[in-house]
């Protein structure tokens, strides 16, 4: 059977990087960011895929369209992709809503995965919301590459979900960036992981503010 290879991106930059944004926040991307999403469908065209996905929240969306466009595809948003709840948190400044995102963190490490803060979407949640929609995807094009632009926290929860040598105890272990590539692999069994967290810039520096 051939691999089936899956490029996880999560979307680049958004206009407000020093806000917490969850599924209650549709927020757009920044000016850098789009800059982001043009490096992201350079760097990703030679590959090739056959499909790309995305949430269908605007800035995975805006993601996905450059590089849908470089490969000459038409990107199709999933709504199940969509970015963690978290309720209270959404809009808060990165400082103010630090304390209650590390408990989550802590006690998900620890392995009290259905651990949440009132209104907000625990990691077992996100991994059962999730997971099936990417295992669907890859069953649907086994043999192929597909590419899907998602959100922080769900990258991580579905990576600590499919990849067989990751737990929720490696929740901090694994960064991942604005406009970042996780290639995953499945060879028929199982999944593993070729590169994490894979970067793309800008050829430009970012303008000083």
């Amino acid at each position: 059977m051939r691999e089936t290879r899956l490029a996880l991106i999560r979307h680049a930059e958004t206009a407000t990087p020093d806000l917490f944004h969850g599924a209650e926040s549709d927020v757009d991307l920044s000016a850098w960011g789009a800059r982001q999403a043009l490096a992201l469908a350079d760097r990703l065209k030679a590959g090739g895929a056959v499909a790309v996905y995305s949430s269908a929240m605007r800035r995975a969306v805006a993601t996905a369209g450059p590089i849908a466009g470089a490969l000459g595809l038409d990107p199709v948003a999933v709504p199940e992709l969509h970015e963690r709840k978290i309720g209270p948190l959404s809009g808060l400044s990165r400082q103010d809503g630090w304390a209650v995102y590390e408990e989550s963190k802590r006690r998900w490490m620890a392995g009290d995965v259905e651990f949440t803060h009132p209104g907000g979407e625990s990691f077992a949640a996100i991994a059962r919301r999730v997971a099936p929609v990417l295992e669907g995807l890859r069953s649907r094009h086994a043999g192929g590459r597909l590419i899907v632009v998602a959100h922080g926290i769900v990258i991580r929860a579905a990576l600590l979900t499919l990849l067989p040598d990751k737990t929720p105890a490696d929740f901090d272990r694994i960064a991942i960036d604005f406009a970042s590539i996780n290639e995953l692999v499945h060879d028929g069994e199982r999944w593993r992981a070729e590169a994490l967290n894979v970067v793309v810039a800008p050829s430009s520096s970012r303008p000083v503010a």
